[in-house]
């Protein structure tokens, strides 16, 4: 199955950004909110950056910076989900499984570049 991963990406932190939408803001979650809006959206803005890579050195370094955000992505929706309604729970499930899915496709692409 072929897919656009800068699409997919872009999604995945439309995804995101749609949920916070919906959240109400407290003093509890104010930080871990705005650290998994910067995560989740980095994710598809360094993809497209390496993308543009000038070279396969710079390309692999990316796409690690890629899996690295992916990665800090997850810790954040794991403590927002202790913080979250029960109402909402289901969307964060969702996003916390295309958070570790692209964290192993990342780490998947990097790896392969090493070989």
């Amino acid at each position: 199955m072929e897919y656009d991963l800068e699409l997919r990406t872009k999604e995945f932190s439309k995804s995101l950004l749609r949920f916070v939408r919906k959240t109400k803001i407290s003093v509890t979650n104010e930080n871990i909110v705005k650290q998994v809006l910067r995560s989740a959206t980095s994710v598809g803005a360094n993809y497209c950056e390496a993308n543009g890579a000038v070279s396969k050195t710079d390309f692999r370094a990316k796409i690690f910076i890629c899996k690295k955000e992916a990665k800090e992505t997850l810790y954040w929706v794991e403590l927002l989900k202790e913080l979250v309604d029960s109402d909402n729970i289901n969307e964060l499930v969702r996003i916390e499984s295309e958070a570790k899915q692209l964290m192993l496709i990342f780490s998947k692409i990097g790896t392969s570049l090493s070989n």
